[in-house]
């Protein structure tokens, strides 16, 4: 099980919005879709932050409610963790761990190409395990 295969089966569709998009507007962009983070990009597709629903929360709670009036550029992480189609489940997991995210943008020869949540790897990693118990029950039923 790789990235690739994730993006599989819950589809590339990828939300994103502009730098310069306000706080509100992301709010409800991260409301309507029911997600915990959108992609911001510059108008050619460049990927050049990720903006989380924690990282609108820091931002109200440091400047208050003037922060949702304030651009998405000066809340979102800009060093963006990404992730390519070949990476394993264990990359994936150690890579988010490890970085302490939550979402990773999937990219293909410089292409958003999805995004990938700490949820979406872990649901994966479970059924990997389910699995191998299965073949290992068998394996020892059969035996």
């Amino acid at each position: 099980m790789n990235a690739e295969a994730i993006l599989q089966s819950k589809g590339h569709e990828v939300v994103t919005i502009a730098p310069e998009d306000t706080m509100l507007e992301a709010a409800k962009v991260l409301d309507q879709h029911r997600i915990g983070a959108v992609v911001v990009t510059e108008t050619n597709g460049t990927v050049c932050g990720v903006l989380s629903e924690r990282d609108v929360a820091r931002q109200v709670a440091r400047q208050g409610m003037d922060a949702l009036q304030r651009p998405v550029s000066e809340g979102m992480s800009r060093n963006v963790i990404t992730a390519k189609l070949d990476d394993s489940l264990d990359t994936l997991l150690s890579r988010m761990t490890d970085r302490r995210v939550r979402h990773l943008p999937v990219m293909d020869r410089g292409k958003l190409v999805g995004v990938i949540s700490i949820g979406d790897v872990v649901k994966r990693k479970i059924m990997e395990t389910e699995a191998e118990a299965e073949a290992m029950k068998a394996y020892i039923t059969a035996g």
